[in-house]
């Protein structure tokens, strides 16, 4: 079903080539591809095929995603695929959504250091988590659960920060039980708090002595030390948020809250409200005056500029598992966690032959929709009558989205 409304990808068909004309020595190779990428998304470019009607002969040309991981339109298939990947994973007992952030400082620094600063905060996270959980005054448990990085404001202004899914509960240190937090209440946030900004502060530290960070602009002073501590002053003394949300209403609400972030981009299509005479205008929530709904309009070139910095760096993992979700030991561990918390033994999961099916059939097994059904006459099924190959140009055509 096509969109009526704009699309990011309306701005990069338009502004696209202009911009990269002027700032293309700044842009990374993740980010020129997601340029390329979100561009071609379902148009005569990237091919495709034309379906007829077995019943009516009603025809039509669907053209191919571009499966770009921050392209708007490709991410609803990738997310039904995580949500179902998970769902034996769930655990009967609480769950809990935590956040991690840093303050604007870091951020400036991570601004020009992303996959760096990225890699320490999840590592310091997840260490904060772990430690905290194990502690016997606290939970005295080995604990599983998975991060997720954003890097965007609804502004599409630079702030990083980790979504975590926590179980309310984990394993003793001999296996033998499962041990549950109290109702309504995971860690202190206080203490996570704390830790979390030592930890983070003596990574970064490590990381610059290590040579693993540069500086530009205004911040190219830093690259003394003496100036670099004093930097880091303010952000030692201040209270770092760590901030837990309500706890989920069961596990089953997790899968359906989760996927909100989980394959989420920097700026959904159906905010873009219009891009006329070099501007784009959409919808944003602020938060600071109680998420009251705001227009923003940007230029053209400034929209581009803040949807790319929250393009993750070429082959970054923004999704990460952790303790009983450890990839290494996944299994084993939520078996056991199953048996001691008195659950049946999950069905056996799809293998990975199913990725080779027809795409057809993973949508409407994934998505409940069926791509199958004529639009015309809601009687036939649609059946490829013949293949399109890729064009060299990139066409001024409605896409098929």
């Amino acid at each position: 079903m096509s969109r009526s409304g704009p699309e990011v990808a309306d701005v990069f068909r338009r502004y696209g080539d202009a911009y990269r004309e002027q700032y293309g020595l700044s842009l990374s190779k993740a980010q020129r591809s997601a340029m390329t990428a979100i561009a071609r998304c379902r148009t005569a470019a990237l091919g495709g095929h034309v379906e007829e009607c077995d019943a009516c002969g009603e025809q039509r040309i669907a053209y191919n995603s571009c499966r770009n991981r921050s392209c708007p339109k490709c991410q609803s298939l990738a997310r039904a695929q995580w949500l179902e990947d998970r769902q034996a994973e769930l655990l009967d007992t609480q769950y809990f959504h935590l956040v991690f952030t840093v303050p604007q400082e870091i951020a400036a620094i991570a601004f020009q250091n992303k996959a760096t600063l990225y890699n320490i905060l999840f590592q310091a996270t997840a260490e904060t988590l772990r430690t905290i959980a194990a502690d016997p005054k606290h939970l005295g448990a080995e604990i599983g659960f998975f991060a997720v990085l954003h890097s965007w404001g609804q502004n599409l202004s630079f702030h990083p920060h980790l979504h975590c899914v926590v179980p309310g509960g984990g394993l003793s240190p001999d296996g033998t039980r499962w041990i549950s937090c109290r109702s309504g209440f995971l860690l202190p946030v206080k203490v996570l708090s704390k830790l979390f900004r030592r930890l983070f502060l003596q990574a970064l530290e490590k990381a610059y002595h290590a040579g693993g960070l540069q500086f530009f602009s205004a911040l190219q002073s830093l690259d003394e030390p003496a100036a670099f501590r004093r930097y880091l002053d303010p952000a030692r003394r201040t209270n770092w948020v760590v901030y837990s949300k309500r706890p989920f209403a069961g596990a089953l609400q997790v899968l359906d809250y989760v996927g909100r972030y989980t394959h989420r981009v920097a700026i959904s299509n159906n905010r873009l409200l219009d891009i006329e005479d070099g501007q784009v205008r959409f919808r944003w929530k602020d938060y600071r005056v109680g998420s009251q709904q705001k227009i923003m309009t940007l230029t053209a070139d400034e929209f581009v500029r803040r949807f790319l910095i929250h393009v993750p760096p070429h082959g970054f993992q923004r999704i990460r598992y952790y303790g009983l979700f450890g990839n290494r030991y996944r299994n084993g561990k939520l078996a056991r966690c199953r048996e001691l918390l008195g659950m049946t033994k999950p069905e056996t999961q799809p293998t990975d032959d199913a990725a080779d099916e027809d795409y057809r059939k993973k949508v409407e097994h994934l998505t409940g929709v069926a791509l199958w059904e004529c639009p015309a006459c809601r009687q036939g099924r649609m059946v490829c009558i013949h293949v399109l190959k890729p064009a060299t140009l990139v066409p001024s055509i409605t896409d098929t989205s």
